[in-house]
């Protein structure tokens, strides 16, 4: 017969056995397990306007690596570059019912939607250097403007690079505002972009970026704004003879995702979710820090005028630009925003 004492100490080491392996359950659980084991099986898809040489798509590739290697292939991601799921508007619009899980999208076509991230498009608001801009991006106000976003159904994950914003015109060389009168301006669709042009004596009209092209080629607008990859990427400087580095707004882009769906995943995959961003905005980042200066080259060697704006002429811009901001920027909490941002900027000058 087997003793009762035996019996006893069998049971003791199956109870830590037990224990032991529950434990192990338990952290890979909450670190994601040995192949994904800690997430759902589940695809994710990723909108974004630009084309695959862009260092926007740079960044979506390794937010793709990231979420499918660390989950294990759990998660897949599939990317939809160079508005293959429509129109700029339209994807921002798909992103908000749900049909699209995670767009990249100018903050400039996000404001129709979410008044308050158009902020991030004030003129002559952002320092020129590119690691002062992303030092506040990146800062505690700049989650508090993601954090906006929830109003309007999305969740904010962070701040993507397009570059500083450059005038094209085909005749007229800008160097201050009075050069703008009489002029008309391709813009995105923001009613703050169009009053920034009328501040400046311009008209401005929204036009599809499909469409920016020939608009600019048929002369239905004579200029339009846009960071120097964009102006390389789609040829714009083949239909404009004046290139002006004028530093006047950011393009940044906003990656967001649809708020329901975000908040309905699991702990550990909004984190690998946010991890992904960091990596895929730094990559991002990196990538256009790298192409720029090739690109502005290649403009300037294709033959068109390409003029960088003194500091003298951008402060007569700035001097213009700065009372617009709280004309338009001007309820109760979009004031106190303002006011944190501006201190921030200041700090990163200091």
């Amino acid at each position: 017969m087997i003793s009762k004492k035996f019996i006893v100490m069998a049971i003791a080491v199956l109870l830590l056995l037990l224990t032991a392996c529950g434990d192990d359950s338990e952290a890979d659980s909450e670190s994601g397990g040995e192949g994904g084991g800690g997430y759902p099986e589940m695809t994710i898809t990723f909108s974004h306007n630009q084309p695959i040489e862009s260092p926007e798509h740079v960044g979506a590739t390794k937010f793709k690596e990231v979420v499918e290697e660390k989950s294990g292939g759990n998660i897949k991601v599939e990317i939809y570059p160079a508005s293959q799921l429509g129109s700029l508007r339209e994807q921002v619009e798909s992103t908000q019912i749900g049909e699209i899980n995670i767009t990249m999208q100018p903050s400039a076509v996000v404001t129709p939607f979410v008044d308050d991230v158009k902020i991030v498009d004030l003129p002559y608001l952002w320092p020129k250097e590119a690691e002062k801009k992303y030092e506040v991006l990146d800062s505690e106000v700049g989650t508090e403007i993601l954090d906006t976003l929830e109003s309007g159904g999305f969740k904010g994950l962070g701040f993507w690079p397009g570059g500083y914003k450059l005038f094209t015109t085909q005749d007229t060389k800008i160097t201050s505002p009075e050069d703008m009168k009489g002029l008309t301006f391709r813009v995105m669709e923001s009613p703050l972009l169009i009053s920034q042009y009328e501040l400046w004596g311009a008209n401005a009209i929204p036009v599809p970026y499909a469409e920016v092209y020939n608009s600019l080629q048929q002369g239905v607008v004579d200029g339009q704004e846009n960071p120097l990859q964009t102006i390389f990427l789609n040829n714009y400087h083949e239909v404009q003879g004046n290139i002006i580095e004028s530093y006047h707004g950011t393009m940044t882009y906003l990656l967001m995702a649809n708020q329901g769906w975000f908040e309905g995943l699991t702990g550990d995959t909004k984190k690998l979710i946010k991890e992904a961003q960091v990596k895929g905005r730094d990559d991002a980042r990196k990538a256009l820090k790298e192409t720029e200066e090739e690109y502005r080259q290649k403009i300037k060697d294709s033959g068109v005028d390409y003029y960088e704006l003194s500091d003298e002429e951008v402060e007569k811009f700035r001097e213009v630009s700065e009372p617009f901001h709280k004309e338009v920027y001007n309820k109760p909490e979009q004031l106190e925003l303002l006011k944190k941002v501006k201190e921030k900027i200041a700090e990163t000058q200091s």
